[in-house]
């Protein structure tokens, strides 16, 4: 489809791609439910640790409440309401999450979501792991101040984690798997000691191979990653805003 393509040129990446909220304000039910199946893959993560480590929920409960906040996105339209101009939609979502959770809390008698409502597959026991393993610090959002950097470091680190996905399976498809591996190896794994002339003897090529693919991979990969993040920004304000805040990035 037309609006699913990026156009290129003189290495910028002017993003054409319909965000989200423009997703759920259209009148075609496949259309908004596209987005906000988009909206959920790249902010399901962190809602979930949000949920279990701010307001100190169990895992079942977290999943319940995860689940059903974003079934109320779609069933309340909540996203209609959001306006770019006073916020940022990460920070809008967190006072939703707050919200959603407030009201469950409220609820003397509430009955777990189900039958015909929107149902999402998500991996919480992967996320479970990661959590347990750690990385992730609870005193980190102990302090109301603090609630909006934690929420915003792991919507960046879901957003990365789509990015190297995607990365992957564009190398994939252009029979690239080569270039992929060494942008892993070198950029993502971060060994410092890791030469270009280490990964060329690995591989049986020159270092020149791996200078260009590396070079090849990162221009992929910053295209990339733009595009999931203009799809989950409010306005090409906000989209400029973030790449530059997030990532470093012009994306002008």
């Amino acid at each position: 489809m037309a609006q699913d393509k990026f156009i290129g040129g003189n290495g910028c990446f002017p993003a054409t791609r319909w965000s989200v909220i423009e997703g759920v304000r259209s009148e075609d039910w496949a259309e908004r439910k596209r987005a906000l199946d988009t909206l959920c893959e790249a902010y399901w993560r962190p809602v979930y640790k949000y949920v279990r480590l701010r307001w100190n929920r169990a895992a079942p409960d977290a999943q319940d409440l995860t689940q059903g906040f974003f079934a109320e996105l779609l069933e309340r339209e909540l996203l209609a309401r959001f306006d770019a101009a006073k916020s940022r939609l990460r920070t809008y979502l967190r006072l939703c999450v707050d919200s959603f959770v407030m009201n469950e809390e409220k609820a003397a008698h509430r009955q777990k979501r189900g039958g015909d409502v929107q149902h999402f597959a998500l991996d919480f026991a992967a996320v479970e792991d990661e959590m347990s393993s750690g990385t992730i610090d609870a005193a980190a959002i102990a302090s109301p101040e603090s609630l909006d950097e934690f929420f915003e470091k792991e919507w960046i680190r879901s957003l990365f984690a789509l990015a190297v996905e995607d990365m992957r399976e564009v190398c994939a498809q252009r029979q690239r798997d080569r270039a992929f591996h060494l942008f892993e190896t070198y950029d993502l794994e971060g060994d410092d000691e890791l030469s270009y002339a280490q990964l060329a003897q690995q591989h049986g090529i020159a270092v020149t191979e791996v200078t260009n693919a590396l070079a090849w991979a990162r221009r992929e990969f910053r295209k990339i990653a733009l595009e999931r993040l203009r799809e989950v920004c409010g306005s090409d304000e906000e989209f400029q805003r973030e790449a530059k805040s997030v990532f470093g990035w012009d994306a002008r």
